[in-house]
């Protein structure tokens, strides 16, 4: 499972004041090069705490934060600050000053992050930061804190600074600096101007790109990758190394550590091309998808603005057994996104895995130097280079039929047959990409070992799972092939040779490009007040269901004689621009004189927005407002209708229901949710045991899932989901649609999306303190309000049922509690490692 924010606890809490200090920790044979952490040591008074902080725009930020803090504390501060908000943490800790609480490493709180610059040589560096220390008393001092990493590619420190030094001062990177925050509309416009005229000052020149793929199959490396690695003849400029299946335990499914990233990265580097030195960039896993990016050290000096980012699309989204990392960078003028995936499996699951990629494509994000500019997306990027195990598989073949084809050699048709073929002919994935000709057997399924293909009871038919795509112009394809030597699992590699025409800076013409844009600048500056026409102002919604996207769009046309920067701005006593219903994208941007943008409207209901849009407390209505820099606002209005759902209504409410949610009339649905809180409210008729909604589903798993494989732990299909909670909300039809995933999944959300969950907040911190004493647990169920009591040991007998077929659906007592502990009992309050931990114990006792 993915760690998210409430995995993270509270460690230590460090004022900032005048005995605050940061500093960075390196050692002479410490080697960096772009892509490193950044490792510092925070210290207050005798207190001490070492961080290594990921390297990208996450740390800088709050590097940056620490940095603006400490300075205004020393140009504010005449007495020594008090810091009288610790004393809550004092009660439970003993602190003084410094708080410890919870064992989890404080390093976790940060995620995936960009941008690393050094410009100071390395005695600069230690005597600006031993002056610094020594300051931090006199009321102005300064903190600093830099990158450092080991890599194979470099020889010593001096090499190391001159390779960072200048990876941030190219000339190629001016536009880049120019979307800084300290830079306003007329820098943005030199950007934009800059960018139009890109073709002026740039050149292509050709540089080589590896690209590998490999599921490893929960292996440790047992052989040299050279063969795949090292089949080039020239070495390559860069290295995209993907893996998938890194590890397959349980405790790197659950806690995303695995003992094999680092055995799989030391063979990777053991096998680049001889003829080369390279310097390790970046690393970025999720669970056991993991890409690794390497380039040689005399291009390090030309790559910037590198991200990595994550996205889980196993159930619920949250699970990262299937997703993909991604690694975005700047390679001299040209932007550069690497994805490696892991696609949904099992043959007939074709839509699910279109379903990931489409989910992959938005929802994985890169943070953009300038915090107030929206992040990127993979398709904004010049080159877009896909790798991974996307699980397509061969389809109306038999596996006789396969195999005489493979044993002929008659890839084209049986490529006719290959189901990502077929789905990116329709247009249903990979729009724009370019697969090369596959002149290669499939790369799976083999006995581990051997190249036999699978002989054991399920005998796969042999697909081309792994593949390598590519978008972007100027790409030429050198070579792609499978790598038959390599018999560590049950796939084989695939590796692919590039050739990409990237975009460099003729610094003179630069030069004269941007010279000649600012005289014209300075022209029109101050001559007209920003104008622009809306397409309309007015947005209506019609039957907004929970969690379906649905989006409207705005056209901003600048008609003024200037460019402007817009932004939609809070109203008064109001905390964001939009209800949390509503976004709009961009919220903020630049439309050059004569421009056209395109604003999306989007709303989509989730679990926290439903409740209050269920019971009809809050409507879809919402008005924002516009904000031109330097010009006048413009007010578009924001309605429509929201159809209740049983998603997102207390337990105690659906108990009431004895017709479809939608059948109610809103009034009633109002006043069941005021008396979902008392449980003395007088009813007029027998409410239900639980609720119905609740009963269909876990009814239907019982009848129909209870030897599932992989029931609870592989995802459903978005449409299924949309069809079950039609059904649910209207009680047509009479029986649920859909897979078994897909109802799972469905019921996995209902529990998600309760206000009240079925262990009610208020038993939360009981539960916590019983979780090792069986009895007392049973106790604490016993005191649930009736409805919530029924739902809770309804659940523990039906999957108490599912454990008693776990040699065919594959759950065990920790998958179970893992995951619907999590749903069951629910922390009021942000939840931190070892609370998680409590509950599933908690849980546990009742699976037995």
């Amino acid at each position: 499972m993915a760690i998210t924010a409430d995995d993270v606890s509270l460690e230590d809490i460090i004022p900032i004041s005048l005995d605050f200090a940061v500093v960075e920790i390196s050692s002479p044979e410490e080697l960096a090069v772009v892509g490193a952490d950044t490792r510092v040591r925070v210290s207050y008074q005798e207190e001490e705490l070492e961080l290594r902080l990921p390297f990208g725009s996450h740390s800088r930020l709050f590097l940056s934060e620490v940095n603006r803090a400490w300075s205004d504390v020393c140009k504010t501060t005449t007495h020594a600050p008090r810091f009288e908000w610790i004393s809550k943490y004092h009660k439970n800790t003993g602190g003084r000053g410094v708080v410890k609480q919870a064992p989890s490493p404080l390093s976790s709180t940060l995620t995936q992050v960009n941008e690393h610059k050094k410009t100071e040589k390395p005695s600069d560096q230690k005597g600006s930061l031993e002056r610094d220390k020594g300051s931090s008393n006199s009321g102005t001092p300064k903190s600093r804190a830099y990158s450092n990493q080991e890599s194979p590619g470099l020889s010593s420190r001096e090499d190391r600074d001159d390779l960072v030094r200048s990876s941030s001062h190219t000339t190629s990177n001016k536009a880049t600096i120019l979307a800084m925050p300290q830079f306003g509309l007329r820098d943005n416009l030199i950007k934009c101007e800059l960018m139009k005229n890109e073709d002026i000052y740039t050149y292509l020149q050709n540089f080589s790109f590896f690209l590998g793929t490999y599921n490893v199959n929960g292996q440790t490396p047992k052989e040299s990758l050279f063969p795949w690695l090292n089949c080039t003849s020239d070495p390559p400029d860069i290295y995209c190394v993907g893996f998938q299946e890194l590890d397959l335990s349980k405790e790197a499914f659950f806690f995303n550590d695995t003992p094999k990233e680092l055995e799989w990265t030391k063979a990777v580097s053991e096998a680049l091309h001889p003829d080369a030195k390279y310097a390790f960039v970046k690393l970025v896993r999720l669970v056991g998808i993991m890409l690794i990016f390497y380039v040689k050290n005399e291009h390090a000096a030309f790559i910037s603005d590198v991200e990595a980012e994550t996205v889980g699309t196993g159930i619920m989204g949250r699970m990262g057994n299937k997703g993909a990392v991604s690694i975005r960078f700047r390679f001299h003028n040209s932007d550069i996104c690497v994805v490696n995936s892991h696609l949904a499996a099992h043959i007939e699951e074709y839509e699910r895995r279109n379903q990931d990629y489409k989910d992959i494509c938005s929802r994985l994000q890169f943070r953009q130097l300038d915090p107030n500019q929206p992040p990127l997306t993979i398709m904004k990027h010049d080159v877009i280079l896909w790798i991974g195990d996307l699980n397509y598989r061969i389809t109306e073949l038999d596996v006789s039929d396969v195999k005489e084809l493979i044993s002929n050699k008659d890839f084209e048709t049986l490529h006719n047959y290959d189901q990502l073929k077929r789905q990116i002919d329709e247009e249903a994935v990979f729009v724009g990409f370019v697969e090369g000709d596959i002149d290669f057997q499939p790369t799976y399924k083999y006995d581990t070992g051997s190249d036999l293909w699978d002989t054991s009871e399920k005998c796969r038919v042999p697909a081309w799972c792994d593949r390598i795509l590519y978008r972007g112009k100027n790409i030429v394809q050198k070579h792609y092939q499978s790598h038959m030597a390599l018999k560590t699992s049950d796939h084989k590699p695939v590796s692919s040779l590039l050739q990409i025409g990237i975009k460099r800076v003729n610094p003179d013409d630069y030069k004269r490009t941007f010279e000649e844009i600012v005289r014209n600048i300075d022209k029109m500056e101050n001559e007209c007040i920003p104008s622009v026409t809306l397409s309309k102002r007015e947005f209506h919604f019609t039957d907004l269901k929970y969690m379906q996207h649905q989006a409207e769009t705005l056209s901003l046309f600048n008609d003024g004689q200037v460019p402007c920067q817009f932004e939609f701005i809070q109203k008064p006593n109001e905390s964001t621009y939009c209800k949390a219903w509503l976004t709009a994208n961009p919220s903020k941007g630049f439309i050059a004189n004569g421009g056209t943008v395109e604003i999306d409207f989007e709303v989509f209901v989730n679990r926290s927005t439903a409740p209050e849009l269920n019971s009809g407390q809050e409507q879809i209505e919402d008005i924002l407002v516009l904000h031109l820099e330097r010009g006048k606002d413009y007010f578009i209005s924001i309605s429509g209708n929201y159809l209740p759902s049983c998603y997102g209504s207390s337990i105690h409410s659906l108990c009431q229901l004895k017709e479809p949610i939608q059948d109610m009339p809103q009034e009633t649905l109002r006043e069941m949710a005021e008396k979902s809180g008392d449980e003395n409210a007088e009813n007029t008729e027998k409410p239900l045991d639980i609720p119905k909604e609740l009963w269909m589903m876990v009814d239907h798993l019982f009848r129909s899932a209870l030897k599932q494989e992989d029931i609870f732990q592989q995802p459903g299909l978005r449409s299924e989901f949309a069809v079950i909670r039609d059904c649910l909300d209207t009680g047509i039809p009479d029986s649920l649609p859909g897979s078994n995933h897909s109802v799972a999944e469905a019921l996995l959300l209902f529990l998600d999306a309760l206000p009240q969950p079925v262990i009610p907040f208020y038993f939360y911190q009981q539960c916590l303190e019983s979780c090792s004493n069986a009895s007392q647990c049973e106790k604490i169920i016993s005191m649930l309000p009736q409805c919530h009591k029924n739902v809770f040991n309804y659940l523990a007998a039906f999957l108490r049922e599912l454990l008693k077929n776990s040699a065919t659906n594959r759950l065990d007592v920790n998958i179970l509690a893992t995951i619907f502990a999590s749903l069951l009992l629910k922390s009021p309050t942000k939840q931190d490692f070892a609370e998680k931990r409590k509950t599933q114990e908690f849980f546990q006792h009742f699976l037995a």
